[in-house]
């Protein structure tokens, strides 16, 4: 454990390099997690992503009731929820920082409150489940993918992530997809799925529109991904892999209108930025 705290790190812009969803120091979703003591102008937090560079930078802001206001940003955008950024937050606050709250709350701008807490088999965070509808299979999606789609879903509301399922784990792992012909297609994050193995199921995330080629762990996808499974497979506790070339392993548990997910982190690095760099832009 560092031997700091909160308000110690908030002097000088603190950031931690976390991989999010594994036990190994290079696999995994790499997150850049920054603990503030008030917001910081957008442009100015959208810029620090940008210069992290990795899929999301998570900003939070400790409020007076001992709960965490979060943010996340891509290298090009604020997104709804992030779920490797939020287990990333969680272990920096609870391994890193010394909180020492039984349960952390996140206060969000866009999907209200989220949890963790500490579990014997690593980290979990309640996320909001996302109820699906069938999804028309796009004909460019399919062609930019390279290969064929069985069946696609999506959030009946705010549909920026949409899973497309293709025929079996294999069709997942070996998938080349044409990335700019898949930006051209659709706007939405393409998640593609299929019944696993060694694993309920797997899956793999492009989101070119966001900024992300391809994400190596998506955690919110899982809030999608779990409650599609779930009903496909009759079981509310699932395990699953995103066999991305970094790869991540997590257990997802439904449960009503929340999807539990649970995975290990691993601090990669950490420092202080330069508080004049933050106010240049």
């Amino acid at each position: 454990m560092l031997s700091c705290d909160i308000d110690e790190m908030n002097s000088g812009l603190p950031y931690f390099i976390v991989n999010a969803f594994t036990e190994t120091l290079f696999g995994g979703n790499p997150a850049a997690v920054m603990v503030l003591d008030q917001w910081l102008p957008d442009a100015q937090m959208q810029a620090l992503a940008a210069q992290h560079n990795l899929s999301e930078t998570a900003f939070l802001v400790k409020q007076p009731d001992n709960t965490f206001a979060l943010r996340w940003f891509t290298p090009v955008v604020e997104v709804p929820l992030c779920g490797h950024a939020t287990l990333a937050s969680a272990h920096v606050l609870m391994n890193e920082l010394g909180v020492n709250e039984r349960r952390l709350c996140f206060d969000t701008r866009f999907r209200g409150s989220l949890f963790s807490y500490q579990e014997v088999d690593g980290v979990a965070i309640e996320l909001p489940s996302v109820p699906y509808v069938q999804h028309h299979i796009d004909d460019a999606v399919e062609k930019a993918l390279g290969a064929a789609v069985v069946s696609a879903a999506r959030p009946v509301t705010d549909p920026w992530q949409v899973i497309y399922e293709l025929d079996g784990e294999a069709a997942v792992r070996n998938l080349k997809p044409d990335i700019n012909a898949l930006g051209n297609a659709v706007s939405h994050c393409v998640i593609v799925t299929a019944e696993g193995r060694a694993t309920d199921f797997v899956s793999r995330v492009f989101g070119p529109h966001f900024g992300v080629d391809e994400d190596p762990v998506t955690g919110s996808a899982h809030c999608l991904l779990a409650p599609f499974w779930s009903h496909r497979l009759g079981r509310s506790s699932l395990s699953a892999e995103q066999c991305s070339a970094r790869g991540g392993s997590l257990r997802c548990i439904v449960e009503a209108d929340r999807v539990k997910l649970v995975g290990h982190a691993v601090t990669f690095a950490y420092g202080h930025i330069a508080a004049n760099a933050a106010w240049e832009r």
